[in-house]
């Protein structure tokens, strides 16, 4: 990235500050444990349905000892007379990640990204998340759709990975701006850059932002035609070409001839 970009995209991120000096981590927590396992739920669902789900969740089972001993079964009805979905999964997740804290931690949650992904159903997205919010140690940046997305608009980066992206965002930002990046791009992207129709007029940063009232074509994931099943392609009926019109006949004109009797 050309030093003129570099700037200009640090401008963009001091004006997002001032647009949302709010941003934070919306997963409701009161612990680390509770901050991880949170943010284990939120795979594939949005926050407010995990912090409806959590305080049935935390009562329950407050601690990572009283969590690994639950029955999966158990945890699995907690999460899904709440709402949440891909509850089998995540009750897995969820328990196992305590047994493994119990077993391998003293049931505390560890502070090194190793030791964080190492846990069933944590990835390094999960990790950075609660290394970055609990202790402000984040290994890297938190890339979810939200950032994916405005991480090209914005014109941070080209690139159209999360990892590759990650990349791109720690070497623009300085380590101490990883975690609020993230916060900021999520809720400027709730907020006003939404996937479809984007508030490009409402914007406080329309004027530096290189993808100003064109941002809806940018870093969204191409739409492609729905795939017919095989099953389907079987049981469709066959079209049947329509049948041209043929002229009418018209009767034969009379000769003026009679047959003989």
């Amino acid at each position: 990235m050309s030093p003129e970009k570099k700037q200009r995209a640090l401008a963009i991120y001091a004006g997002l500050q001032k647009l949302h000096p709010d941003a934070h981590c919306e997963l409701d927590h009161k612990s680390p444990l509770e901050l991880l396992v949170a943010t284990v739920l939120s795979a594939q669902t949005t926050d407010k349905l995990v912090n409806k789900v959590t305080p049935h969740l935390f009562r329950a089972y407050p601690t990572a000892n009283a969590l690994a001993s639950a029955d999966v079964a158990d945890v699995e009805r907690v999460l899904r007379e709440n709402g949440l979905g891909m509850y089998r999964q995540k009750s897995k997740n969820i328990t196992g990640l305590a047994r493994a804290l119990v077993e391998h931690h003293g049931g505390e949650v560890p502070q090194n990204m190793d030791a964080l992904v190492a846990l069933p159903g944590v990835g390094r997205k999960t990790a950075n998340v609660v290394l970055g919010v609990t202790w402000g140690t984040p290994e890297g940046v938190v890339v979810d759709t939200h950032v994916m997305r405005l991480a090209q608009r914005l014109g941070f980066t080209k690139e159209k990975t999360p990892e590759s992206i990650e990349q791109a965002l720690c070497k623009i930002f300085p380590r101490e701006s990883w975690d609020p990046l993230s916060h900021t791009l999520i809720f400027h992207g709730r907020r006003i850059c939404a996937a479809v129709k984007p508030a490009c007029a409402a914007c406080g940063i329309s004027t530096i932002c290189p993808s100003a009232f064109k941002a809806e074509k940018v870093g969204r994931k191409a739409t492609s035609k729905p795939k017919i099943s095989a099953a389907k392609k079987r049981t469709a009926k066959p079209k049947v070409p329509k049948a041209s019109a043929r002229p009418k006949k018209r009767p034969a004109k009379p000769t003026g001839r009679r047959n003989a009797p």
